[in-house]
């Protein structure tokens, strides 16, 4: 069969089904982003836990179908629907609400093969009643959010996704509309904060009131609730908030614990009270760029090594706040600012790193906003998240 003739042939969407459909659709996924320029290679089984009912418990509010495009017998894309409880159980206002399903895991060959399925995905929906599409989001708005459409010239750091510049083209084609930009901030963190930063900083150690301190990994299940409490709180008015369950915290702290650095994890208290929270994660794409997001038959040796002294690696602040009542106040950026201060000096001069990265921040998140443009970091990313009416 010609090239032209495997494209005009019939595109066939298949829902994928059990342990084997899974693995299909997770390879086929990682076969489109070999091809991509940066893009750096994750671990298999990381990505598979992810698509498994029975070890992600975003399976436990959530339901969701993943389907294959077929031509020629030959996989050409993915793409999964699926519908969060917890996001229909939020304000319409705050950009989930009722009605509201999503696609994520989108890959596509070419514009027919995106047509197709998005169409099946919004087909899923629909006959799940609902009546508004967003995406792409993979699955939790708290994994992988929103498509790549700036920042395809350089590597992403580790839980950000990474896609070819076309795909945007694509969905708009289908008759999607902009929902939502996202943004992450490149910092050189090898360098002092201006003057204004470090003087809110040290005015803020005079404070008999606040501590800054590192996290306890020793009291890490404990630790893990406060900062997730305080998250939960804190961004809880947020555009695309959900809560996280109990059940996701404790997955997630056991997921993150290996890369967590005592030191570069800030709590900050108020009369002995958490009230923020800033982490920052070596970046593990450097080690998975070196062994190719393969543990065997050596890469361990690698990965083992870096977990344990992560030198020179970038780092990444995914996630930070405030308790609310403290919000639009003068503390509430000072926290922020200390503990900012307190990772990059740590990052800079115990682990030999040089650049840090922030995000995603919404893009109409003033106060995160203005802090980032106060520590002159610079926008190196955007994200995409886009919306369509269903029915």
């Amino acid at each position: 069969m010609t090239d032209v003739a495997s494209r005009e042939a019939e595109i066939v969407i298949v829902p994928v089904t059990g342990k084997r459909g899974r693995e299909a659709f997770v390879d086929l996924g990682r076969a489109f982003s070999d091809r991509l320029p940066h893009f750096v290679p994750q671990i298999r089984a990381e990505q598979l836990e992810l698509v498994d009912p029975g070890k992600n418990p975003f399976f436990g509010h959530a339901r969701v179908q993943l389907f294959i495009a077929e031509r020629a017998c030959k996989p050409v894309g993915r793409i999964s629907a699926h519908i969060d409880e917890l996001a229909l159980a939020m304000p319409a206002e705050q950009g989930f609400g009722p009605g509201t399903g999503f696609f994520g895991y989108f890959d596509a060959e070419d514009e027919s093969v995106a047509r197709a399925l998005l169409t099946a995905a919004e087909g899923w929906l629909v006959a799940e009643g609902m009546t508004r599409v967003l995406g792409p989001i993979s699955l939790s708005i708290w994994e992988e959010p929103g498509l790549l459409v700036k920042g395809q010239d350089h590597a992403p750091m580790l839980l950000m996704g990474h896609h070819p510049a076309h795909y945007a083209a694509w969905i708009e084609a289908a008759g999607y509309s902009l929902a939502k930009t996202l943004y992450t901030y490149d910092l050189d963190i090898s360098k002092a904060f201006p003057p204004l930063v470090q003087r809110i900083v040290q005015s803020g150690h005079k404070n008999a009131r606040i501590t800054v301190r590192p996290v306890r990994k020793q009291d890490w299940d404990a630790e893990v609730a406060t900062i997730l409490g305080i998250l939960n709180d804190a961004w809880s008015d947020n555009w695309g908030f959900v809560p996280f369950t109990p059940e996701e915290v404790a997955y997630a702290g056991k997921k993150l614990r290996p890369i967590i650095k005592e030191d570069l994890n800030m709590v900050a208290e108020l009369d002995g009270r958490p009230v923020a929270f800033m982490l920052t994660f070596p970046d593990v794409n450097d080690a998975l760029a070196r062994i190719r997001g393969r543990l065997f038959p050596f890469g361990w040796i690698t990965m083992l090594r870096w977990l344990r002294f992560p030198r020179g690696a970038g780092m990444r602040v995914p996630l930070m706040g405030v308790v609310k009542e403290l919000h639009n106040s003068r503390l509430a950026s000072q926290l922020a600012f200390m503990m900012i201060e307190a990772i990059r000096h740590n990052a800079n001069t115990k682990y030999g790193s040089v650049r840090g990265e922030i995000g995603w921040i919404l893009e109409d998140n003033q106060g995160m906003v203005a802090i980032a443009d106060t520590i002159q970091s610079k926008i190196n990313r955007e994200y995409a998240i886009y919306g369509k009416g269903l029915g």
